[in-house]
């Protein structure tokens, strides 16, 4: 990684800057701190506003999704950026005021809408109210005439009328009235009274004692006819919704131009932001950033190209950013070691290593020719009619390396799709003794047969991938000249796992690989007393921490028993797809028995599929990251992130020049 420092004329900054967006060559560096005699220009108003233009676009392609939602699959989420000409670039900016125009005439409409919506639930709360007063004949905010006071209301109890008049009796026998019942429920009784203007006050207070309380929004209509004037208005406004939505339809065709315009203001938002942080003068401004070392001369041809700079590289600090760079095989892993951390200052590149690992184990634990065939094909279809963007298309290609591992390893296992070519011979033929073994022409290896052996080879793996991991802490530590680390706590350590392979091995092989084993174990072991506590100052410390070192050899054992689960999620796809397998030829030879076979074969593939590619998948990715990252992989860098077009759904064809 090298710095950069581009000087250019301040007439050229928009051209530069957008071709440096769109090469994507260079990290650029916010100075803090403006240097004598430049100064940062403050570009926060236009920012706002094409940052209002972004939020603007997307709630407009809401209202768009709440009509007429866009139609799409799983796979046509796989499908990379529509991809156009830079030309269009100023064609796109030419329609963006009248696209927002578009956008904001949109979002008025879905307030109406909202509003629209809003008032009928209103009113069908009004409706509801007056639902208990249909048949009353007077308004409900009548109060009194010149001789007579009326009360318009509700107790909150169930009444009838002869109960209702005892109540009152018992609260004021000398009131004078007249009541009328017009509606009567559990827990609520509505009614209208009459009393002499002269009792008012006495039938107030009688009314009060029981509860009685005015209907909230009373108007000067009859409940009848104010009703029928709210279902009118709420007619009314349903006919204005769907009005409103006729329109926001008819504008599902300006859908492809917001999302354009939506990347143009989000494009210019970054550039502006941008410029924010830029140092400038009065005729120059300044540009200083971080670039990848093979990119140096291309970054330096773009600049003369586009404008009158001069630019100057320099060799850049451990705190620079980390950009990986890998061959086909390794790049698509790339992306489960940033999910881990980018490699720090002291650390290698571990991705070749990791995806070989990755692919190895993978292909191990899922384990089925049949599974692996389809993936390889599939996603061979996928990347090439969608043609992804660069991350989506690693992803897939890291399962599509996968899927190759899988069926090599489905071989050596004899599973093709569980027992499926013996399944369906024996169900076609009648037979029942036809396995795996007796159809393929190659010797295999049979999970549930051979599990020790299976056992054994999946430690040996792990031996392995662990000592990979120790190797390459002995490299760092040798790269920095701690020949004392590389040597005594690294290399000890590999040479004593390896002895105690050897022991191990000799059970099986020769007594004398016991012999030569545990020499090399045991004197290993004494040089790890002799020289784990080097850091103590006393001999006791020196002793005593050696002794104490040796205490590691189990967490190195529980490392290795984790390798178990290679044998494990093996074991677990070729049962469950030897499950499926008899299960759909339970029905027996018969039409329908043919098409449940059809079904349940397809369906429970497909779940075992699902369900062990994620097992597979999330255990491959433990294994690399605590048991061989813990060994030497710091990690902690800083991810290369280029200035570079953030768009959603365009891409800018690459410059030809």
């Amino acid at each position: 990684m090298k710095t950069v420092r581009i000087v250019a004329l301040r007439q050229d900054r928009k051209r530069l800057l957008e071709h440096l967006q769109d090469s994507a060559l260079i990290q650029i560096k916010k100075a803090e701190k403006s240097h004598n005699g430049f100064e940062h220009v403050d570009m926060s108003r236009p920012m706002q506003v094409f940052e209002r233009n972004v939020t603007l676009t997307e709630q407009a392609l809401k209202v768009l999704d709440s009509v007429s939602p866009e139609k799409g699959s799983l796979l046509a989420s796989l499908k990379g950026r529509r991809e156009i000409d830079p030309d269009e670039i100023g064609v796109i900016a030419e329609k963006s005021g009248e696209v927002i125009s578009v956008c904001k005439r949109l979002t008025e409409l879905d307030k109406k809408r909202a509003d629209n919506a809003a008032e009928r639930i209103r009113i069908a709360t009004q409706l509801t109210q007056l639902e208990a007063w249909q048949r009353l004949d007077i308004p409900l905010n009548t109060s009194e005439t010149k001789s007579t006071a009326v009360f318009v209301g509700t107790f909150p109890e169930q009444y009838n009328e002869k109960a209702l008049q005892e109540a009152m009796a018992a609260e004021s026998p000398k009131l004078e009235y007249a009541l009328e019942i017009e509606h009567a429920e559990e827990g609520m009784t509505c009614a209208v009274i009459f009393v002499p203007v002269s009792q008012k006050n006495m039938a107030e207070d009688t009314l009060r004692t029981l509860g009685f309380a005015r209907p909230m929004g009373a108007t000067s209509k009859i409940p009848k006819d104010k009703a029928e004037r709210l279902r009118n208005k709420s007619e009314h406004l349903r006919l204005e919704i769907e009005m409103t939505e006729e329109e926001i339809a008819s504008l599902v065709g300006r859908r492809e131009e917001i999302k354009i315009t939506q990347d143009y203001f989000r494009i210019r938002a970054d550039k502006y932001n941008v410029i924010n942080q830029l140092d400038h003068s009065k005729y120059v401004f300044v540009i200083e950033g971080y670039v990848p070392e093979d990119d140096c001369k291309k970054l330096h041809a773009l600049c003369e190209r586009v404008a009158v700079c001069t630019v100057d590289f320099a060799d850049a600090g451990e705190d620079a950013p980390v950009k990986l760079k890998n061959n086909k095989f390794a790049e698509p892993a790339q992306g489960i070691l940033t999910m881990y951390s980018p490699p720090g200052k002291n650390d290698i590149d571990p991705t070749p290593l990791l995806a070989f690992f990755f692919y190895f184990f993978f292909g191990m634990m899922f384990s089925d020719a049949g599974y692996g065939i389809l993936m390889v094909v599939v996603l061979g279809i996928v990347i090439k009619v969608f043609k992804p963007d660069q991350r989506m298309r690693n992803n897939l290609k890291l399962f599509q390396y996968c899927g190759i591992s899988t069926t090599i390893w489905g071989l050596i296992f004899g599973s093709i799709f569980g027992d499926a070519p013996a399944t369906l011979y024996n169900y076609f033929t009648g037979t029942t003794d036809k396995t795996m073994t007796m159809l393929l022409p190659w010797p295999t290896i049979d999970p549930q047969k051979d599990a020790l052996t299976l056992m054994i080879i999946s430690i040996s793996f792990g031996l392995i991938h662990i000592l990979v991991g120790m190797g390459c802490k002995f490299y760092i530590c040798f790269r920095q000249k701690d020949y004392a680390a590389a040597f005594f706590d690294t290399g000890l350590w590999m040479l004593l796992l390896i002895g105690l392979a050897i022991m191990a091995a000799g059970i099986f092989l020769a007594p004398v690989c016991i012999t030569v084993g545990a020499v090399i174990a045991i004197g290993c072991a004494v040089g790890l007393v002799l020289t784990q506590g080097r850091g103590s100052k006393n001999i006791f410390g020196k002793f005593f921490g050696g002794i104490a070192s040796l205490y590691d050899i189990t967490s190195y054992i529980s490392d290795l028993l984790s390798y178990s689960r290679l044998l494990a999620l093996g074991l677990t796809t070729g049962v469950m797809a030897q499950v499926f397998n008899m299960l759909s030829t339970m029905m027996g030879k018969s039409v329908v028995g043919f098409i449940f076979m059809i079904v349940i074969f397809i369906v429970g593939h497909l779940i075992n599929i699902a369900l062990n590619a994620l097992g597979s998948y999330v255990h491959t990715m433990r294994l690399q990251y605590v048991e061989m990252f813990s060994k030497f992989y710091e990690g902690g860098g800083q991810e290369f992130e280029p200035f570079s077009l953030q768009s959603k759904y365009i891409k800018i064809q690459e410059d030809k020049q």
